[in-house]
């Protein structure tokens, strides 16, 4: 499932999730590459066969710290697939909750 995820084309537009496609396409190679480093240390985790679920929310918190560079060049919805892909993620593995991180990304905070 992560070679899935890590070998398909990404920032694309989709209209079942109402994205418009990457409003830079400049950024494509380097957001692919992030959401792809954050597939391989997932991966990582799963392969010990003893992940907790701080670990992959730790996972998730350094893995969208590696997008704070280029976060004012992304607009909402960049943001928005972003964290879709994180949830894509998150549901290889069966995670329920990013921790508020997902949140802290889009938002600046977590409402809960």
């Amino acid at each position: 499932m992560f070679e899935n995820f890590i070998t398909k084309e990404k920032f694309k537009e989709d209209s079942s999730l109402f994205y418009p496609g990457l409003s830079d396409e400049k950024l494509n190679p380097l957001l692919t590459s992030l959401i792809n480093e954050s597939a391989k240390d997932f991966q990582l985790i799963a392969e010990k066969g003893n992940a907790t679920e701080a670990e992959y929310q730790n996972a998730i918190k350094s893995g969208l710290n590696k997008f704070s560079l280029i976060y004012l060049e992304l607009d909402t919805e960049d943001r928005e697939r972003i964290c879709s892909y994180y949830e894509e993620l998150m549901d290889i593995v069966g995670l329920e909750s990013s921790g508020g991180h997902l949140n802290d990304f889009m938002y600046g905070f977590d409402p809960e």
